[in-house]
């Protein structure tokens, strides 16, 4: 077992101080999930992408996306970052742009949680909740940021699902990481998406680095038809139903998830049952206070470790963690009227604080 498993205590540190908020993004630890590896036979492996300065692995997507149009002269000082965002690439792009001396519009579902609200404002962000409508709506929150970037001067609307700066942000930071933390060994990687820049990102590089023997599978929660895009060889099914994930989940193919679906190794649905008690057994196991999408890529990692078999090694993506949805995750009335009560196990009941 490589090094960085067998001193779990242990974190490399850049040998200099870095420049602002933007020089600490990156550089995150790879966490072996101890009781998970056990039960599997496998090595569990998860990129904690919470420490990274503003909290998510978005912190990546929205610097690449800042820089990239800094390099292109798209976005000049004193200028304005818009963005269409269910959260956290809004709560990067707002870190980076107070960093960077810019302002910050963001446009989001109104279904997003009141904690990612707060923040984003508190962090000098002007925020537009907009109602939760379909991407072929006009009224859809992406569209919304991109039409307010048109019609205000010296203003970007960064595009964070399509604009591919965003993929290779993770395809030249998060993939080399992974690929020097396992030393190499990485049988798997697989993790949600949203955007996509994740998984495209990382994922190829891994899967090029590694000569095409790391396989790359996209996990996906309830309602989005992204699984069954990879498993039907690329036909998009109506989506139905819905999930208590945020941030995540598609009805359509993203530019940048494009630049990479085709050769992805396969595709699989977690239920929010799964991802609601792997949420809770993570903090209970590992003392890890994870978001509802990490938690769906740690079930993810699970599943994946059973189809390669014992003794490969399977990474997956910690995006956040539960703070900004406490309120939710923790209230029983909330996980009553999800139907996800019954899913947590008794032993982990006594986690359910709020009313």
């Amino acid at each position: 077992m490589f090094s960085a498993v067998r001193r779990p205590l242990t974190r490399s540190f850049t040998s200099r101080p870095v420049t602002a908020f933007t020089g600490a993004v990156g550089n995150t630890p790879l966490i072996y999930l101890k009781g998970l590896s056990e039960q599997t036979g496998s090595t569990i492996l998860g990129k904690a992408e919470f420490q990274n300065p503003g909290g998510s692995v978005k912190d990546r997507a929205a610097l690449g996306l800042v820089v990239d149009a800094e390099r292109k002269g798209l976005l000049n000082p004193g200028g304005v970052v818009v963005e269409g965002t269910a959260g956290n690439t809004g709560i990067g792009l707002a870190h980076v742009c107070r960093s960077r001396g810019y302002r910050c519009v963001i446009f989001m579902p109104n279904t997003q949680s009141q904690e990612k609200i707060d923040l984003l404002r508190m962090l000098g962000a002007e925020v537009y909740p907009v109602p939760a409508v379909a991407y072929d709506d006009p009224k859809n929150y992406n569209h919304q940021a991109r039409d307010f970037a048109k019609d205000t001067p010296n203003s970007i609307w960064t595009d964070q699902f399509d604009n591919t700066a965003n993929a290779n942000a993770h395809y030249e930071t998060t993939g080399p990481e992974i690929w020097e933390q396992t030393q190499g060994k990485v049988d798997g990687f697989v993790c949600a998406t949203g955007t996509g820049g994740t998984l495209a990102g990382a994922g190829k590089f891994l899967h090029e680095k590694s000569q095409r023997k790391t396989q790359i599978w996209l996990a996906d929660p309830p309602g989005s038809v992204l699984t069954s895009y990879v498993t039907s060889g690329g036909k998009l099914i109506e989506r139905a139903g819905s999930s208590i994930t945020e941030g995540i989940g598609q009805g359509r193919i993203t530019n940048n998830l494009g630049t990479f679906v085709n050769q992805l190794s396969g595709a699989f649905t977690v239920p929010d049952e799964q991802s609601i008690e792997m949420l809770y057994r993570m903090l209970d196991t590992e003392g890890l206070y994870l978001g509802a999408s990490s938690a769906l890529n740690v079930a993810a990692a699970v599943e994946l470790a059973g189809k390669l078999g014992k003794g490969s090694t399977v990474v997956t993506v910690l995006c956040d963690g539960a703070y900004r949805y406490q309120s939710r995750l923790f209230s029983r009335k909330w996980l009553e009227s999800k139907g996800l009560n019954g899913a947590i196990p008794e032993e982990l009941q006594k986690y359910i604080v709020l009313p």
